[in-house]
């Protein structure tokens, strides 16, 4: 199909013209016969699958979507995975859920310091098989990690998705008080420990360096997701009376030394909530939406 306007070549799809805008005759019954009609079915896309494994049980996983992402593992008869209570999204009918403490009042009252519920949920197969779904309650990243033995990795609060059960999770406390006060997400951490499979929840885009021995790395505080327990993190405070009060990076910065592995997000959520927090209308003001926008913000700067 030629455009009418200037000649140009079209797709019999199109409306209007790729080179010239105009509108191209006839474009409007050729996209009419796409219309689905009333009662069929609608076969919606399945969503973009990004990573697919297996656990060391022999459970299968994928995870899908981009940036909203969910991660659907399959279980055999007998297989488990657990999470914080309120964490699934989906299952089947042959998936049994389970509500336990799990590790005693000690570890109980961690959880809840590192973010996390008081009570976890075991989610086992008990015929056939069967699946059961975590999805991601920010836009960010679901980072499946495969610990070996003793291995372990120290994250963000609030980090925990889902795991198998051989993995332990547990309260990692910063022993150092500039760490603590100044590090972004306070004194308390979560710790995996392996062995098994586990599923952490980032924020934005994750992305992941290798510090050899004695190298270092400074960050701003909020965007240290995740590092292996062989590097030293602590806090530096920025140098210089200009960049200090005209830097906009605050007084403090992360000091990531290595050897061993970190992974930084590109958006943490308290960034994103201050960033919200400015455009939202006060409690006071005439719009409803506005004030209830704002309780929002305020609940996720407080956690």
């Amino acid at each position: 199909m030629k455009c009418p306007e200037c000649g140009a070549e079209t797709s019999a799809d199109k409306r209007f013209c790729p080179q010239c805008g105009a509108r191209v005759a006839g474009a409007e019954e050729s996209v009419a016969a796409f219309v689905p009609q009333a009662g069929a079915r609608i076969d919606l896309p399945d969503p973009a699958v990004s990573y697919t494994g297996h656990g060391r049980s022999g459970l299968k996983y994928q995870l899908i979507g981009t940036t909203l992402q969910a991660v659907t593992i399959e279980l055999d008869p007998g297989q488990t995975v657990y999470s914080e209570s309120g964490g699934m999204a989906w299952m089947s009918a042959n998936v049994q859920m389970e509500t336990k403490t799990a590790g005693g009042l000690g570890k109980m009252l961690g959880r809840v310091f590192s973010g996390e519920s008081l009570f976890f949920v075991d989610y086992t197969c008990t015929r056939g098989t069967g699946i059961v779904s975590f999805a991601s309650e920010f836009p960010g990243k679901i980072v499946p990690m495969d610990l070996a033995e003793g291995q372990q990795v120290i994250a963000q609060k609030d980090a925990f998705m889902c795991a198998e059960k051989s993995v332990d999770v547990a309260m990692h406390f910063r022993k150092r008080l500039g760490a603590g006060f100044f590090g972004g997400e306070g004194f308390i951490l979560q710790q995996f420990t392996g062995p098994g499979l586990v599923f952490a929840e980032l924020d934005g885009e994750i992305v992941e360096y290798t510090l050899d021995d004695g190298q270092t790395m400074m960050v701003d505080t909020g965007y240290v997701a995740m590092f292996e327990p062989t590097v030293d993190f602590d806090i530096e405070m920025v140098r210089g009376v200009k960049n200090i009060f005209f830097g906009g990076e605050g007084l403090f910065l992360a000091r990531l030394r290595g050897p061993g592995r970190v992974w930084l997000q590109t958006m943490p959520m308290y960034n994103l909530a201050r960033k919200v927090a400015r455009y939202i209308q006060p409690s006071g003001g005439s719009s409803s939406g506005g004030s209830i926008a704002g309780g929002v913000v305020k609940s996720l700067l407080s956690n």
